[in-house]
């Protein structure tokens, strides 16, 4: 009888714990040019994607990150026709930014042409609609040079990274947010993969207080996401536009309308409004820088 393979997730183990995933099927594993990736099944959570050791996404709740980290900032700006992602590889942040009628182009910025490739082939929910797409715009480089060199500008920066380790560990970095800060248009917001508060403070503050050296507001937004263990995930979100965070629910309704009115399984225009009513320690973190 074949012995069943676990594969644990480590990036907690400074902290003392590790969470397994039973494997029922291992699909692919590789070593890439810059990191370790394994695709395997699970029975409750579906495929699972991990790049060096740090769950990325699984298809049984891949939604509820997706659409907090696109629909949040391109609704609560209200007229995003531009919009940049850096990472997300899998292509579902890009799947749901261009659902929104409103939205003329998305431009990605990939380091590891491998993940989008491995995607192409495995998750082809978010790659298919995604790389069919005129406004689809797929750049493979390093995030952090094109945000300094690109001549394009962004209403919508969203920065779906892998945790400050490896090849993500630069998308945390002041210079990668000065890029950010430099090819955003006037009243124009960013949003960031902040991790978890509760066993991550130290990530989300550092962000929160490079954010207010380059703008007017710096905060984060939250979500549950069972994958993501430890309680709320944190979103980080950078403007100049103080307001954005204020959009009431009875316009984000009307712009969502606008949009298409497509299908969310998480986001609506009253989650989206309490999403930045943070619980007192997460308030606590934030308030510190």
């Amino acid at each position: 009888m074949t012995e069943k393979r676990w594969i644990s997730e480590t990036l907690f183990d400074d902290l003392g714990f590790r969470i397994a995933y039973e494997a029922d099927r291992v699909l692919y594993e590789m070593q890439t040019g810059h990191q370790h990736l394994v695709l395997f099944e699970n029975r409750r959570f579906g495929k699972i994607l991990m790049l060096d050791g740090a769950t990325q996404v699984t298809t049984a709740d891949e939604f509820i990150y997706h659409e907090m980290m696109t629909h949040v900032p391109i609704l609560a700006h209200g007229k995003a026709e531009d919009i940049l992602i850096v990472g997300g590889g899998d292509c579902g942040i890009a799947e749901e930014a261009l659902k929104h009628r409103a939205v003329g182009h998305v431009t990605q910025v990939e380091i590891d042409a491998s993940v989008v490739e491995f995607s192409r082939e495995h998750f082809p929910e978010f790659t298919g609609p995604v790389l069919a797409d005129p406004r689809f715009d797929l750049v493979i480089d390093d995030g952090i040079r094109f945000v300094k060199e690109t001549d394009r500008r962004f209403d919508v920066i969203i920065v779906d990274s892998t945790d400050p380790q490896g090849p993500g560990a630069v998308l945390f970095s002041d210079d990668f947010y000065a890029g950010c800060r430099r090819c955003m248009k006037a009243g124009g917001v960013m949003v960031t993969q902040n991790g978890v508060p509760f066993f991550q403070p130290g990530e989300l503050a550092d962000s929160v207080a490079k954010f207010r050296r380059l703008w007017a507001e710096g905060t984060c937004y939250v979500a549950a996401i069972p994958t993501y263990i430890g309680g709320h995930m944190a979103m980080g979100w950078a403007t100049d536009n103080s307001a954005l965070r204020q959009t009431a629910p009875e316009t984000l309704a009307h712009r969502y309308d606008a949009a298409g009115r497509f299908p969310t399984r998480y986001w609506t225009p009253e989650v989206h409004r309490a999403a930045f009513a943070l619980p007192r320690f997460i308030a606590d973190i934030v308030a510190k820088p």
